[in-house]
């Protein structure tokens, strides 16, 4: 690929794009092309392609067709149609009425070279980075983030479906590596009546029992494909194929292998540890399908769902401020793994925005992305998190009875804690709770034992309160938090969050964002930074033409918090 500089809109189909949208608004491939003219320059792109060889399609074109295949929410072929077939994406992409186009699977080797090469970011930092210069960004001002959940691109499977499709897939794969070896290491008409078709195709025995002894068939069936696999008389690269290695794992994390006194191998399922079993892997370890080994398992509330996890975050304004100065962009979109919690996507997504110069002065965050540890750090980048932090859930807290932690005087200097009763603690113990630093506070019981306040205090039966304190900093920060977020100021600030709630159904409804088109946790970010860019170039349209854009959804507890503020 050698970077060249986009040609001109040919002037015939010029002409037709001007004639079919006389007085009328342009389409918005064709405001993008006027408006910003060449938006992914090829430069940007060389290190994903060679210098000899073939010459391939521009790839700051694809790019943008990428972007208008996710505006419009077009499959490859459809989107390798329009390219043929729209006279708009022509005059967009500076093609003429004589060129062919493209074969559908280009677009497919476009993005895995851009996963390859780690360039998914970069359509949103060019787009970004001219917004900064035109003056529609700038570091500091407001911006909100929430998250949503996003289906994986392949079926969800139980754990018996798992380990058979698991096989399958391993057979499968060896078939077509080393046919041969198949033939003679396998009772290849046994196995074909067992694993010719999907697993998920047909109906799982009814009785309990039946399923328990398929799964043990899968297991056992597994361990043995492994074993003639890693047996020394076999292909050494056969072991390094990846629906091999894919097996191991699932067989590892499903199932036991024994050998009892007789020397005969026992294989068991592995069950929770609460149920008597061997126990299973943590969630965030687990491999949901042998087809996509990012995904996994997750439950919010009332959902539970097989994918990932997506963090949109955009800048606002509040209605006493101007808002034609700008419309409100996206930032940043982080993809992770459903089983990760919100907090730990914050400090990367203030680390990707401080690198574009778009970090927010003001950051609107639900619960799920508060902590102590995380309000302390976005302080020191500059940024001050406007989230409700979780409130003390301590008995005396809950019930407003009695006396909770915030009751009692903390002297960090002589490490001290005295009781609203003017009692003073102790003992002053540092100690590691989960890995990170904490203290226990105690009373003495003969302290405690005859104050005339102990039932508001304290009812355990040890006698004596006992404290646990984070350090000075984040106790400090937690107790100023949760005296801000009980005034009615702040509540009326904190309302201004709830309109990132639009931009996701937006994405959802343009994009069908909450669905992956493909497998992997890299293309599946790299999709939602185009739906991203999508998105923003929707917003740039609506705003340059002066056209109010149907994007918001308040819900029901906002707009209740809202009339109230009022």
């Amino acid at each position: 690929m050698e970077a060249m500089p986009w040609p001109e809109p040919a002037p015939e189909v010029a002409r037709a794009v001007r004639a079919k949208n006389y007085g009328r608004q342009v389409p918005l491939s064709v405001a993008v092309r006027d408006r910003l003219g060449e938006l992914f320059p090829d430069a940007e792109f060389t290190e994903a392609f060679a210098a000899t060889g073939p010459a391939g399609w521009s790839p700051g074109r694809l790019a943008l067709i990428t972007v208008f295949q996710m505006a419009e929410n077009l499959t490859d072929r459809q989107a390798a149609e329009a390219v043929r077939d729209k006279l708009s994406w022509m005059y967009a992409l500076g093609l003429g009425l004589e060129d062919t186009g493209f074969d559908f699977t280009v677009l497919s080797q476009f993005r895995a070279r851009v996963v390859e090469h780690g360039l998914e970011e970069k359509a949103l930092d060019l787009l970004l980075a001219r917004m900064t210069e035109q003056g529609l960004l700038a570091a500091g001002g407001k911006q909100r983030t929430d998250s949503t959940h996003v289906i994986s691109a392949v079926r969800d499977l139980n754990r018996l479906e798992l380990a058979g499709e698991s096989v399958r897939a391993a057979v499968e794969a060896l078939t077509v590596a080393a046919p041969h070896w198949i033939a003679v290491v396998l009772d290849v008409p046994g196995w074909s009546r067992r694993y010719d078709t999907r697993i998920d195709t047909w109906r799982m025995p009814a009785s309990r029992t039946k399923r328990d002894q398929l799964a043990l068939t899968y297991g056992r069936d597994g361990f043995a494909l492994l074993g003639a696999v890693f047996d020394p008389g076999s292909p050494h690269w056969l072991r390094e194929l990846p629906a091999v290695q894919t097996l191991r794992i699932v067989l590892l994390q499903n199932y036991t292998r024994t050998t009892d006194r007789n020397g005969r191998e026992q294989v068991k399922r592995r069950e929770k540890q609460d149920e008597g079993g061997d126990g299973l892997p943590p969630g965030h370890l687990r491999i949901a399908s042998p087809y996509d080994l990012d995904t996994r398992w997750s439950a919010k509330r009332d959902l539970f769902w097989n994918g990932y996890k997506l963090h949109v975050t955009e800048t606002c304004t509040s209605k006493a401020e101007d808002q034609r100065t700008a419309p409100n962009l996206i930032t940043d979109v982080a993809t992770t793994a459903s089983t990760v919690p919100d907090v730990k996507a914050l400090d990367p997504i203030h680390q990707r925005q401080r690198h574009r110069g778009v970090l927010p002065g003001e950051h609107y965050l639900d619960s799920g992305y508060a902590s102590a540890d995380a309000i302390l750090t976005a302080r020191k980048r500059g940024v001050a998190l406007l989230t409700p932090v979780l409130l003390d859930r301590s008995r005396q807290a809950r019930e407003r009875l009695g006396f909770d932690a915030a009751n009692f005087t903390i002297d960090w200097k002589y490490q001290q804690v005295t009781c609203p009763m003017g009692q003073a603690s102790s003992s002053w113990s540092p100690c590691l709770q989960h890995g990170k630093p904490m203290t226990v506070v105690k009373f003495t019981r003969t302290t405690c034992g005859p104050c005339p306040a102990r039932e508001q205090c304290t009812t355990g039966k040890s006698g004596y309160r006992q404290l646990t304190l984070h350090p000075k900093a984040m106790t400090d920060t937690l107790r100023t938090a949760r005296a801000e977020q009980a005034g009615h100021d702040w509540r009326c600030d904190y309302a201004l969050r709830s309109g990132v709630e639009g931009t996701i159904r937006q994405a959802v409804a343009v994009t069908d964002s909450r669905r992956a088109r493909y497998r992997g946790l890299a293309k599946t970010h790299l999709e939602h930074v185009y739906s991203a860019v999508a998105l923003n170039l929707i917003r740039l349209h609506a705003w340059w033409h002066a056209r109010p854009l149907d994007r918001t959804r308040t819900s029901h507890l906002a707009r209740l918090e809202l009339t109230l503020a009022a």
